[in-house]
């Protein structure tokens, strides 16, 4: 960086300007920088060479002798100017001057007679084009308006409001446009004032409202607002977005006019004139937009750098105006056009070299330019180049290992090698921009470097620079090699069952395969050995159902992607329809439309069921509890009626024992002989006591025989619910043929109960 002093730059640079027809003008130019420095001009892009018309002055400004807006051969000194500066570092451009010659057009708008009743508003307007902006006067009776009066209110448009009129107003009205073209006269128009002031209530009006204005900052806005009314309207203003208007600046003029002075972008809005009729909320609005524009200028200006060849420079240029400017960028002078090693980021603001020469040293300006104006700002890029740095490395090959591995070679340089400290290998895909390069650095022994997780099927470029303490060897020669293809990644394969012969296949998207070119489906019973299919799927299909199955087997369904270099590995998933079937037949399709009209009273008949529910428990206690306390009873008098003298197991056989009561048939052969059982079922049914002594005596239970039965019931009780502990009755006679039933007669005697 050889300091600003020493940087080309402007000093002072031409303006904008309106030049006077016939008359002289100048441009000025100058310049600091390393002499020597040239200097010469341009009008509208074109180099102006030394006439007698126009000359560059020895301290580099531009002389035009006589400004002609029209000459006779057709041409014209109106146009945009620029100066450019040069010397040995490069070539800089001054911002462009707009030229333009100063007119004035005739009156297009004229003002016109009016009649007004006393106390009312007059307003007269006239309108007239021309460059520099005409400043308009107005006359009364050909004498100067007394702008002293309050009542009488001149805007800059060229508006004449004159308010509370009186007889003394009446009169003939013109107006006066001055620049330094030329001085216009409009045509006359005259003012009567008639009646008396008038007490008619009357609305309020606006009779002319803002109108849409487009300035620049530090300009001044009048925004006009004229209002009547019977009483006199009172005219407020305000913003359409709601923030305030602010004090600083603002003036009423007359009665209701807003005039902005030293106009900011801040300034920019919708404003509302109202005229609200007093004491009440009456009113009326009127609205008009004001537009500031601000030229552009630099918020950040490039700075100038050094860097070593092979290195990137980057510089920045941030400009700011309304509306905002755009960016151009000029390598000496020129426009700079972009390439592979020239990049420009953010809408133009940021300009990146990479890999620099010595071919880039220059000087590069940023120009901001919008509708207000424009600016301009240099930077100068020098290359560092140090004598006796390695040649190029040579011999730069790569060759292809696999889908994601390249290696690549190379010999070292053939000149200066003893400061080598290594080599630096840049890598990019071919098809990417130069910003995307990235760098593997090696050690100064190697010579050749494996490059590890490319992209399969992508061509990259290569080249090597060779690296000292003092600075880096120029680029090598770039190759360029495309890595392998490879077969796409596995697909996950989900199975959903659809019904009893169809399933679905789903498989996650495309994107995560890698490139491929569709899908292959398989599928077949576990049994068989041959596949159906395959079934060839797009790419963008991530779905397929796989119908007329056979619900009773098992099926395997296998899924893969391919490319351009075969299969990928496939996803194998097992699916059974069993199942499906038997939830089918166990659980069989609902009648949906039967369903929703059996659910209108499905309230009803869940409480009837509840209680039915309840009602049966209760009979089932009840019948349990009865039928159990009865059972006991029939016990007890069972062991009243066992009397009989205990008789050896062998005799036991001959005994008849009657269980639970007797059938009619029995009852009428009591008489003869009695109904045995065989000892095992009673054993089976009332399984004998642990104990010896129990285990000796015969248990009979026996029903009353008192109630005519017609049918005959068993019933089984386990012996943890009760016992029966037999008494020593009376001995009874003995009946070899077996006890009748007489002898079985109940006895109503106390028994004890275990």
């Amino acid at each position: 960086d050889f300091g600003r002093s020493s940087e080309l730059a402007f000093v002072v640079e031409p303006s904008d300007d309106i030049a006077v027809q016939e008359q002289p003008l100048i441009l000025y130019c100058q310049v600091e920088g390393i002499q020597p420095i040239t200097i010469t001009w341009r009008k509208n892009g074109v180099m102006i060479v030394d006439s007698e018309n126009a000359f560059m002055l020895a301290n580099g400004s531009l002389y035009v002798s006589r400004f002609q807006r029209v000459r006779g051969d057709g041409s014209s000194d109106e146009g945009e100017y620029d100066c450019m500066a040069q010397n040995h570092y490069g070539l800089v451009v001054s911002r462009k001057a707009k030229i333009q010659a100063a007119t004035m057009s005739d009156f297009h708008i004229h003002p016109q007679n009016a009649v007004v009743e006393e106390g009312g508003v007059a307003r007269f307007q006239c309108q007239i084009h021309g460059l520099p902006e005409p400043v308009i006067l107005w006359h009364k009776n050909s004498m100067p308006v007394n702008t002293d009066n309050e009542r009488y209110t001149l805007l800059p448009k060229g508006v004449l409001q004159i308010t509370g009129l009186r007889a003394e107003d009446s009169g003939i009205f013109h107006c006066v446009a001055t620049n330094i073209a030329n001085v216009k006269f409009s045509r006359e128009a005259r003012l009567t004032v008639s009646g008396s002031h008038s007490t008619v209530y009357k609305d309020p009006m606006i009779l002319v409202g803002p109108e849409n204005l487009t300035l620049t900052v530090h300009q001044t806005a009048v925004l006009e607002c004229i209002a009547t009314g019977n009483p006199r309207p009172i005219v407020s203003w305000s913003r359409l977005d709601g923030r305030p208007i602010g004090v600083e600046g603002i003036q009423v003029l007359g009665t209701g006019n807003l005039m902005i002075s030293d106009l900011t972008v801040q300034h920019s809005g919708i404003y509302v004139c109202a005229a609200n009729k007093p004491g009440t909320r009456v009113r009326r609005t009127a609205q008009g937009s004001l537009v500031v524009q601000a030229p552009a200028e630099f918020v950040q200006h490039p700075q100038s750098i050094s860097r070593p060849v092979g290195t990137t420079a980057i510089f920045t240029c941030v400009a700011q105006g309304e509306p905002p400017p755009q960016i151009t960028w000029l390598r000496n002078g020129q426009i700079l056009e972009t390439s592979d090693h020239i990049k420009l980021k953010n809408n133009n603001s940021t300009l990146s070299i990479y890999g620099i020469n010595q071919a880039d040293e220059a000087i590069y300006q940023c120009l901001a330019e919008n509708s207000a104006g424009s600016t301009q700002a240099s930077a100068r890029l020098t290359v560092l180049w140090a004598d006796g740095l390695p040649s190029p490395p040579q011999g730069v090959r790569a060759e292809t290992v696999s889908a994601t591995t390249i290696q690549v070679s190379w010999e070292k340089p053939l000149q200066n090698t003893k400061e080598i400290i290594g080599y630096v290998l840049h890598i990019r895909k071919a098809a990417d921009p130069v910003e995307m390069e990235y760098q593997e650095a090696v050690s100064k022994s190697t010579f050749q470097q494996l490059v590890t997780d490319l992209e399969p099927s992508t061509s990259y470029s290569f080249y090597i620079k060779a690296y000292t303490s003092r600075g880096a060897s120029k680029a090598s020669e770039v190759t360029v090699v495309s890595t392998l293809g490879e077969v796409p990644a596995m697909p996950s394969l989900f199975i959903k069952v659809i019904n009893s012969t169809t399933v679905q296949a789903t498989w996650e998207p495309s994107i995560k395969l890698g490139q491929h070119e569709g899908f292959k489906l398989y599928y077949r019973k576990v049994h068989l050995s041959q596949y159906t299919g395959p079934v060839l799927l797009a790419s963008n299909i991530t779905a397929y159902n796989i119908t007329h199955l056979d619900a009773s087997v098992v099926y395997e369904v296998k899924l893969l992607a391919y490319n351009q270099h075969g299969d990928g590995n496939s996803t194998v998933r097992f699916v059974s329809l069993r199942e499906t079937v038997e939830r089918t037949v166990l659980n069989p399709p609902c009648d949906c439309m039967k369903d929703e009209q059996n659910n209108k009273t499905s309230t009803t008949g869940i409480i009837i069921g509840i209680h039915i529910g309840v009602t049966c428990i209760i009979f089932c206690i009840l019948f349990l509890m009865f039928g159990y306390r009865g059972r006991l009873l029939m016990c007890k008098n069972v062991e009243e009626q066992l009397s009989t003298p205990q008789i050896p197991r062998s005799q036991r056989s001959a005994t008849g024992l009657v269980l639970n009561g007797a059938t009619r048939r029995d009852r009428d052969d009591r008489d003869l002989n009695g109904k045995q059982l065989d000892m095992n079922e009673l054993e089976r049914l009332f399984p004998a006591s642990p104990s010896q002594e129990q285990q000796e005596k015969g248990i009979t239970s026996a029903h009353s025989l008192s109630a005519p039965h017609d049918e005959t019931q068993i019933s089984t009780l386990p012996l943890d619910e009760f016992s029966i502990i037999e008494e020593q009755p009376d001995p009874l006679p003995e009946n070899p043929l077996g006890s009748s039933p007489a002898a079985l007669a109940p006895n109503h005697g106390p028994a004890n109960e275990g």
